[in-house]
């Protein structure tokens, strides 16, 4: 049996409740250290509210959040990343009219606590260009260093978005539908830069196409109306026929 310590974050009874709906119905959730661990199911199924709720932007009703052993239910937003716990989310998060090199530059000022120093002249954040570089080669945006953010293609703005979020060295990332919206191209550059920048680190994606989730991902949970269908890898809950019904609609 594996140890506790083998598992980053894990979730206890997690409950949402919105006016006598139940989003999120008793979800007990074990991330593995190391792993890709992916959250799918069909619309509705509560993938979202469950990331809102390890990230803290919504309180959950009942139950309990740990991060490496960490009780942190009741913990703000700005302290969860802190922690090492960084989200993306499904629509680009980018400042869209600065450069890549800028976008990456802001986020390496928060990490060096230094966000807030509004008196310091620009060229001051020069000592981050080498770091910023690097980062942007590490997610395949050297030639896109001076691009206005706004102007890139949408896959290479998700590719950005990776880059401001390794920027803040995280240990663990919750990656919201990752690939929505892309064409083939971008999807499986998009998966090679997943794969890419896992290791070492813990990554917890919800996504909707399943072929990405069957190249990446070590464990697989399935949610349906907001509780935990069925758990494995993508052998075991492809082959599950209540996983073929509720993204079909009937028993295959």
């Amino acid at each position: 049996m594996p140890d506790s310590e083998d598992f980053i974050l894990e979730t206890r009874g997690l409950t949402k409740e919105f006016k006598g709906f139940t989003a999120v119905d008793d979800v007990n959730l074990k991330v593995r250290r190391h792993h890709i661990h992916a959250l799918i199911g069909p619309n509705g199924a509560g993938k979202t509210t469950v990331f809102n709720l390890l990230t803290k932007f919504l309180i959950p009703t009942r139950g309990t959040i740990t991060v490496n052993g960490r009780d942190i239910t009741a913990t703000k937003p700005a302290e969860i990343s802190r922690m090492g716990m960084i989200r993306s989310f499904q629509i680009s998060a980018v400042f869209p009219h600065m450069t890549a090199r800028e976008n990456v530059r802001v986020a390496l000022q928060r990490k060096l606590g230094t966000s807030f120093h509004f008196w310091k002249p620009v060229s001051s954040l020069n000592s981050l260009n080498a770091r910023a570089e690097e980062l942007l080669h590490m997610v395949g945006l050297d030639h896109f260093a001076d691009a206005v953010a706004g102007d890139m293609p949408y896959g290479r703005k998700r590719a950005l978005e990776i880059a401001t979020t390794l920027a803040l060295e995280p240990e663990l990332m919750l990656l919201d539908e990752p690939t929505q919206g892309m064409g083939r191209e971008d999807v499986e550059r998009i998966t090679q830069l997943i794969r890419k920048v896992s290791a070492q680190r813990t990554i917890l994606m919800v996504e909707h196409n399943l072929g990405v989730v069957s190249t990446l991902c070590d464990r697989i949970t399935v949610l349906q109306r907001g509780a935990i269908l069925t758990e494995g890898d993508y052998a075991t809950v492809s082959a599950d026929p209540r996983v073929k019904e509720a993204y079909m609609g009937k028993a295959a």
